[in-house]
């Protein structure tokens, strides 16, 4: 039988269980608490925590230094310290009257004086930054006393940049336009990796540099951020959204969003956790964007623990142990305690970490829960299984013990992204960088659902495109995970997992038949059936596995040829896959610039409940000011 037209919004797939329901609100108004934390020089600080530690709140600053706190009612009237700390700089703490619907705190942080008790001078300037400057960027250090330096030439101005060629990148090579006549059907797994957003990030906020090409996986930039897709409400886990429009940087093509919201979990009735974090405490870990930054990550998420779950605590260094036996959540003292005895130093023995973590989760196996190693790294194995596709084997081996094995990436200078990403994706998990931390409250507390339970697994998308409306298409990103077409209905070939309240945005870019710009068509095209068919744009034929299945359910529907104006979630994803192609340079890139993009996600921010799409402004704003003094790079 036939699948119905999909129209947008149209197609609900069906929901695997219950949505959490949000209970009553709280009808009392709270104060909203906003303001900016910069270095005293006036630069905006990103990734800044800003506290009050008397309401138990916490948040991050943007790229922009911008917070926003809301304040419970109870708290009105009340003067609360507010304290705002960022790496390398002097904490700076405020007492603030909560008397009035909205109040503002600003912060300006001074270098840290205290750890200026090393020194560094850069061989091209002269100019001294302290020790904790020196950590986090890799520079020499000089004991103190050896040269005079005062606060006032420390300026973030003045710091080298980081030497980033150790970072290790997969190659990417833009997915070309294909044609239906000699290619009629693309095939890919979904991903919900989101580490390379994070990644380009800090690269382009903190390390001010045009991050590497094959560092931006456009797919992972649009799946960080979440859209307003049709609710699952049938007997499967996500639903299909999708909408077709124009193409902003070329107006003769179109583009057709595909879009699956996965059901949402009630994380108090989830199912049991049984995890093992493994933690790299070897020398390459000591930055404080490194070990510090993942302990603070971790706190984040034995925060969110419940009885029923159970940790335990792998390290690895020059050796590997077991520095936490499986432990209840409801002892996090003794969690954070242990957490909190790390210290780095040694060579990396990743692999014979991997080995005893999985030994320990399988264990401690929970046959009805979710059994999952956590895997915290810069992903610099030296010692023991160091070799890609041998890590990739003893993986794939572990991960039908019903064990997953998600990455958290840290750090800069040597990060092995090629190495985690390829990690969490044979071990039916998913990758993440944390760059700072409001990017582990965002991984770790907002989408802990997502990060923790999977509700289908080995997703695989196939598209087929009608010949007679489509002269050529093109799936932006998606490269690292494209599937032959035989590959879509073999259960035995690995595929992407999507966990809890998770969404996964595709964007295809076409050239209809016709088009002036389209290239050369042929003559004589295929003919169609019928005339009812050029109604129909593509059809979608998705396969998947619940989480306990090792055989797939298939689902098809037919995406309508009918072009409209495009939504706020679309307009939204157009401005990122065009900073995308901008930042990857893509011969496919039409008109799209960094200016457009930033334009686009200016009028699609929507509700934006934290801030997301703001700061994705900010950073192109910040990726524009980069570049626009390089006359070998000029924004575009």
């Amino acid at each position: 039988m036939s699948a119905p037209p999909l129209a947008r919004a149209a197609l609900v797939l069906g929901l695997l269980g219950g949505s959490a329901v949000p209970g009553p609100r709280d009808h009392a108004a709270p104060v909203i608490l906003t303001g900016r934390v910069t270095t005293a020089g006036g630069a905006p600080l990103y990734g800044a925590n800003v506290t009050i530690d008397a309401a138990h709140l916490s948040v991050g600053t943007g790229t922009d230094g911008r917070y926003r706190i809301e304040v419970p009612e109870a708290h009105r009237g009340a003067q609360l310290v507010v304290r705002a700390r960022a790496i390398g700089f002097v904490p700076q703490v405020r007492s603030v009257r909560f008397d009035r619907d909205s109040v503002t705190a600003d912060f300006a942080l001074p270098q840290d004086v205290n750890r200026l008790s090393q020194v560094v001078v850069t061989g091209s300037t002269g100019k001294v930054v302290g020790a904790a400057a020196s950590a986090l960027y890799g520079g020499g250090t000089a004991e103190a006393g050896r040269m005079p330096f005062t606060v006032a030439q420390v300026t973030a101005d003045d710091l080298p940049a980081r030497d980033l060629r150790g970072e290790r990148y997969a190659a990417i090579t833009d997915n070309p336009f294909l044609s239906p006549g000699t290619d009629p059907r693309s095939t890919f797994a979904v991903d919900v990796d989101r580490a390379s957003y994070a990644n380009v990030r800090r690269i382009i906020t903190v390390d001010r540099q045009r991050p590497p090409v094959d560092a931006v996986r456009i797919e992972e930039m649009l799946n960080y951020f979440d859209y307003d897709y049709a609710a699952p409400t049938g007997p499967h886990p996500f639903a299909l959204d999708a909408e077709v429009a124009r193409a902003p940087w070329a107006p003769a093509h179109l583009l057709v969003r595909l879009g699956l919201q996965a059901r949402r979990l009630d994380l108090a009735t989830a199912p049991a956790n049984n995890l093992v974090f493994l933690i790299d405490v070897s020398g390459s870990m000591q930055s404080e964007d490194k070990l510090p930054l993942l302990k603070t990550a971790f706190r984040l998420l034995v925060a969110q623990l419940r009885p029923q779950d159970r940790v335990a605590i792998v390290t690895y260094a020059g050796t590997e142990g077991l520095a936490l036996p499986s432990t209840s959540g409801a002892d996090k003292a003794k969690i954070l305690e242990a957490l909190e005895r790390f210290e780095a130093g040694g060579s990396t023995a990743g692999g014979a970490g991997l080995r005893l973590a999985y030994d320990v989760a399988k264990a401690n196996l929970l046959p009805e829960g979710n059994n999952r190693v956590i895997l915290a790294t810069d992903g610099d194995f030296n010692v023991g299984i160091t070799d890609n596709a041998e890590l990739v084997r003893f993986v794939t081996a572990r991960r039908e013990a019903g064990i997953a094995l998600s990455v958290l990436g840290f750090g800069a200078g040597n990060l092995q992204d090629e190495r985690m990403e390829k990690l969490a994706d044979t071990g039916n998990g998913n990758y993440n960088y944390i760059d700072s931390p409001l990017e582990a409250r965002k991984v770790l507390v907002n989408e802990m659902g997502g990060t923790l339970v999977t509700v289908a697994k080995d997703v695989k998308v196939q598209v087929e495109f009608n010949p007679a409306v489509v002269a050529r298409y093109r799936l932006i990103g998606y490269e690292n995970r494209l599937l032959a077409d035989t590959d879509f209905k073999d259960d035995r070939k690995d595929a992407g997992e999507i966990g809890a309240g998770h969404t996964v945005t595709a964007l295809y870019e076409i050239v209809p038949v016709g088009s002036a710009v389209g290239g050369d068509t042929l003559r004589y095209a295929r003919p169609v059936a019928t005339a009812a068919a050029r109604d129909e744009l593509l059809f979608v034929r998705l396969r998947y596995k619940r989480p306990a299945d090792s055989v797939s359910v298939p689902f098809e529907a037919v995406v309508p040829n009918r072009v409209g104006e495009a939504s706020g979630d679309f307009r939204f994803a157009q401005a990122v896959a065009a900073f995308g192609m901008v930042l990857r340079r893509s011969e496919h890139r039409g008109t799209a610039s960094a200016p457009m993009a930033a334009a686009l996600a200016e009028g699609a921010l929507g509700d934006d409940r934290f801030g997301y799409r703001r700061e994705f402004v900010s950073l192109v704003r910040s990726f524009e000011a980069l570049t626009a003094t390089s006359k070998a790079d000029p924004p575009r």
